[in-house]
């Protein structure tokens, strides 16, 4: 499990456009890593929403917002598109990033247990060490907690 202070792990993975980005590709500057269960799904809509609300004040702050879910490009494309969304979202389809982050984990709805990506943000410092860890975070609140803390 990850932990404040530990090398968040690189991947390479592609963008809403099909372009491939690498974690390393953005040393130097803050990140704001969010993992999503699905686009297009009411949560999941409103977080991405509420980032894209705040994205003058990440950029304000020379913070980096990356979004990541297992959905393809071709559906964060769209995603994107309609909801305008100014900031990246990364396609793992594969999971090599949500398994390596450990947001792949078992979750309960109505009784029913799967396996999922489970919301977790992580603030990535300059270095890109892991500073905070906010798993289990609320999608109307969690873009606005993240910029008051920085």
């Amino acid at each position: 499990m990850l932990e404040v202070g530990m090398k968040a792990p690189e991947f390479t993975l592609p963008d809403q456009n099909g372009k491939m980005i690498s974690l390393s590709d953005y040393l130097g500057k803050k990140i704001v890593l969010y993992f999503y269960p699905k686009d297009n799904t009411p949560g999941c809509t409103r977080q991405a929403c509420a980032f894209g609300a705040e994205y003058e004040g990440f950029k304000n702050k020379n913070v980096v917002v990356i979004g990541v879910s297992k959905d393809s490009v071709a559906s964060h494309q769209k995603f994107a598109e309609k909801y305008a969304l100014p900031f990246v979202l990364l396609s793992d389809p594969e999971r090599v990033a949500i398994e390596a982050y450990g947001v792949w984990q078992e979750k309960k709805n109505y009784g029913k247990v799967s396996m999922g990506v489970v919301r977790t943000t992580f603030l990535i410092d300059e270095t890109g060490c892991v500073a905070k860890i906010m798993p289990k975070v609320k999608p109307d609140t969690n873009a606005r907690e993240i910029l008051e803390s920085l």
